[in-house]
C-alpha cells in the first residue's frame, strides 16, 4: 500500500529510518535550511533567527555515514549522468527519458532512470508507468521495470493521489534522494540517469555530494533556443564548474517546430543570440546536436 503523504515524514520513513540521529530541535526546519547534519548547520545565513540555530550549531559533524553506502549499493552502475535545465519548461525529463530509450534500445544494456524533481515529478507519467507502485523487502526498494532492461524510481510511484501536492523543505526532498541512492535495487546498471528539477538547489548540491565518491561521469544540460532560457543555462554551465561536475554537453531541445503535414520548420523559439550551438561553443562545451518540437515525440510517450 502506498504511504500517505499526510506528513513529510510519510515516504522517507516507510523506505528506511536513517543511520544518523539527527538533533532533537526544538521548532520545524524554515525554508532554505542546508540540514542539520550539513557543514553549514547552525552557521548559514538561513540559521539567522531560527530557533534551532543553537542546537544545529553544537550538534557534531563529521563524514556523513551513508555515503559508503550508496557507494557500495551503486558500485555496479557503469556511468552516472546528471540531466539539468536552468530554466523549467525546457523539456529536460522528455529529453532524459528520450536518452533513456535511446540506451536501452541496445539489448546488451541496462538504464536506470532517478527521478529527482521530488516536488514535480514527471518521469513515471512519460514512461507510461504511473500506475505502477514499488516493492519493499528487506533489502530495500525494487524500482518499477518499464521493459526488460530500462527500469525507473520516482516518488510517484508512493503517492496515494497522483494530484497530491508534495509540500517539502530541502531537508525532506535531500532525505528522499538519499533513499533513492541508498535503498533502491538498481543493481546492475549500464546507464543511470538522474533526471534533476530546474535551476540550481539543495537538489542538485545533494545528488553531487551523494554521488561524489561513487563517481559522477557528467552533466549533458538541456536548453531552448531563446534567450532568457540561455541566461539561466549559463548559471547552470557556471554550477557545474563550481561544483567539479564534468558537462558532457548540451543539447537543445524545441529548436524548431516540424508541420506534421507539410513538415515544414517554423522558429517558435527564435536564437536571437545564435542559440545552443552558439552558447556552447562560447562556453567551450560539446554541442550535442537539436531535438526539433515535433508532434510525434507526444505521440511516443501514449
Amino acid at each position: 500500500m502506498a504511504p500517505s503523504l499526510e506528513e513529510p515524514e510519510a515516504v522517507a520513513d516507510v523506505i528506511a529510518n536513517p543511520l544518523k540521529q539527527k538533533p532533537q530541535l526544538v521548532a520545524p526546519e524554515p525554508e532554505h535550511c542546508p540540514g542539520p547534519e550539513s557543514e553549514r548547520a547552525g552557521t548559514a545565513s538561513s540559521c539567522e533567527g531560527c530557533p534551532n540555530q543553537a542546537i544545529c550549531a553544537s550538534a557534531p559533524k563529521g563524514p556523513d555515514p551513508d555515503i559508503p553506502i550508496i557507494t557500495a549499493r551503486l558500485e555496479n552502475v557503469k556511468h552516472k549522468i546528471l540531466v539539468l535545465s536552468g530554466k523549467g519548461g525546457v523539456g529536460k525529463s522528455t529529453f532524459t527519458n528520450l536518452l533513456a530509450h535511446a540506451f536501452s534500445t541496445n539489448p546488451d544494456s541496462t538504464v536506470g532512470v532517478m527521478d529527482a524533481d521530488i516536488t514535480g515529478p514527471s518521469t513515471a507519467k512519460m514512461l507510461g508507468v504511473e500506475d505502477e507502485t514499488i516493492h519493499v523487502s528487506a533489502t530495500g526498494m525494487s524500482p518499477v521495470w518499464v521493459t526488460e532492461n530500462l527500469a525507473v524510481m520516482s516518488i510517484q510511484f508512493m503517492l496515494p493521489d497522483r494530484d497530491a501536492a508534495i509540500i517539502w523543505r530541502g531537508p525532506k526532498k535531500n532525505g528522499l534522494i538519499k533513499q533513492f541512492l541508498k535503498d533502491v535495487e538498481w543493481g546492475e546498471l549500464d546507464f543511470l540517469l538522474v533526471d534533476t528539477p530546474p535551476g540550481t538547489s539543495d537538489e542538485h548540491l545533494s545528488v553531487n555530494s551523494f554521488l561524489k565518491e561513487s563517481g559522477i561521469d557528467g552533466a549533458v544540460v538541456v536548453t531552448t533556443p531563446q534567450e532568457v532560457a540561455l541566461l539561466d543555462v549559463r548559471k547552470e554551465i557556471d554550477f557545474c564548474r563550481k561544483a567539479g561536475i564534468r558537462i558532457l554537453g548540451l543539447a537543445e531541445n524545441m529548436s524548431a517546430f516540424v508541420c506534421p503535414n507539410c513538415k515544414g520548420e517554423s522558429q517558435i523559439f527564435r536564437a536571437s543570440t545564435g542559440g545552443g550551438r552558439a552558447l556552447a561553443e562560447e562556453m567551450g562545451i560539446p554541442f550535442l546536436g537539436s531535438v526539433p518540437l515535433d508532434p510525434r515525440i507526444r505521440m511516443a510517450f501514449k
